[in-house]
């Protein structure tokens, strides 16, 4: 979430900064709120001083024995202006948090401007692009051949973008995971976490999937797992949200939202529950940096990819990967992010796989990003680079979001900044090992570094 104040210092520098993204900032909109903001909170500390005021005066006149019926008549009038005057702020300090909430992070100023992916700068090349004297296949019919890709059945169980792996391949996917879990951890220092795969709407508000991405996400209604006590409190905040509409003309859904409990959803990724681990916390200064890494599913409903890599295991509605989180002072977020990258690429170079890192322009970067690198690796089927890994910075946005702070040198809380990234994506490194690691015959070589996980298996074959 954006400073608000940053909003009411510079919102011509803010819309200006927003736009190069692509999105048009209602600054009239914005005007208009802060404007009535003003007046009802002049007005209100107007009448909260006047009534405290008007208090005092019937202290006095009590111990004068004087007559207070007149002012305690006026200290009630004063009480119903001000409460609903209070009322009037409070809908539009909803309001202004409303907006707040769907505002895109702004891009850092070495963010290269631009309007889609076209307009990404790679930033370098690490390998080569491996040749071969054969007729490539694609991970699909490699999987198939191998007997251990089986989409077929997949689609009976659940459906359409799932994947079914056994044998072999399931375990080299399991291997891929816990190499990249043992080099995160041994390697580059990460807390091992295992986390949640259900959240409530305020972790996914906390790192900014909700309110705007809702339709993205796989939801589940919690009232059957409930227990009574919750069920009959959830009923309460339902009428009290359902009253309130009624008595001001504002539907709020804070307190479902909040608590979590009318909903949970599916994790998108492991940076939601890792990420809201610090939040509504004070970290001391002492502990910082930390660095956490997941192993998790994930789960996206891919609402805006209809007809996008429809064949095989690109584009899933479950995936797993292995993600890593930072939390850091913010004088050394950007430090962080190359390091993040570096341990990231570190993944592709152990594996042996050709990759390229780009740097994405203000027209491609996510809605909480302030600046972020995709690490994309060569896929000889596609004869292209697919995204592998996408390592951001979101400086402030998302710490603000969930009131995650540390306490600064000189004792006082100050806002974190958050870095995430996948080290790695875990199906798409199995794609990119079986289509760059395979054979003539359609078997598939075992990349060294991973023989270890899979028994001293050299290749894998039909």
């Amino acid at each position: 979430m954006l400073d608000i104040q940053t909003l009411r210092n510079d919102l011509a520098g803010v819309a200006a900064r927003l736009a190069t993204r692509g999105f048009v900032l209602d600054t009239t909109k914005f005007e208009q709120l802060e404007g009535e903001r003003k007046v009802i909170q002049t007005r209100t500390q107007e009448l909260q001083a006047k009534r405290n005021s008007a208090s005092k005066q019937i202290g006095i006149a009590k111990s004068k024995g004087e007559d207070v019926s007149a002012i305690m008549a006026e200290v009630a009038n004063l009480g119903d202006e001000l409460k609903q005057a209070e009322v009037q702020l409070g809908e539009v300090q909803i309001a202004l948090q409303t907006m707040l909430e769907v505002l895109p992070n702004m891009p850092n100023e070495s963010v290269p401007v631009g309007k889609s992916e076209a307009d990404n700068v790679e930033v370098r090349k690490v390998g080569s692009v491996p040749k071969f004297d054969f007729a490539v296949k694609d991970h699909v019919s490699l999987g198939e051949g191998l007997g251990g890709l089986d989409f077929e059945t997949a689609a009976k169980i659940s459906g359409a973008r799932f994947s079914l792996l056994k044998g072999g391949l399931a375990r080299l996917h399991r291997a891929l995971a816990q190499f990249m879990l043992d080099t995160h951890t041994d390697q580059h220092g990460y807390t091992e976490t295992y986390v949640p795969y259900l959240v409530n709407a305020a972790s996914m508000r906390g790192t900014g999937q909700l309110p705007k991405f809702e339709e993205d996400l796989f939801s589940v209604n919690a009232g059957s797992i409930l227990t009574n006590d919750e069920k009959v409190q959830h009923e309460k905040m339902k009428q009290a949200d359902e009253k309130h509409f009624k008595e001001t003309g504002v539907k709020i859904v804070s307190a479902n939202m909040m608590t979590g409990s009318k909903k949970f959803y599916l994790i998108p990724t492991a940076e939601v529950p890792v990420t809201n681990m610090v939040r509504d916390e004070i970290v001391p200064l002492e502990k910082l940096p930390m660095r956490f890494v997941a192993h998790t599913p994930c789960f996206r409903s891919e609402a805006g990819s209809a007809g996008r890599d429809t064949r095989g295991m690109i584009r899933q509605h479950q995936f797993d990967k292995v993600e890593l989180v930072q939390m850091v002072h913010p004088d050394e977020s950007y430090a962080a992010l190359e390091q993040l990258l570096g341990h990231a690429e570190t993944i592709l170079q152990k594996l042996g796989l050709h990759y390229r890192v780009v740097k994405l322009c203000t027209g491609d970067i996510g809605f909480s990003a302030a600046m972020t690198y995709d690490i994309e690796v060569w896929l000889p089927a596609q004869n292209t680079y697919r995204e592998i890994s996408s390592c951001s910075n979101f400086e402030a946005f998302q710490a603000r979001r969930m009131q995650a702070r540390f306490r600064n040198a000189q004792g006082k809380p100050e806002l974190l900044h958050t870095l995430n990234g996948s080290g790695l994506a875990v199906g798409r490194t199995l794609v990119a090992v079986l289509e760059n690691y395979q054979q003539a015959d359609g078997s598939v070589v075992i990349p060294e570094v991973l023989r270890p996980y899979m028994g001293g298996l050299e290749k894998l074959a039909g």
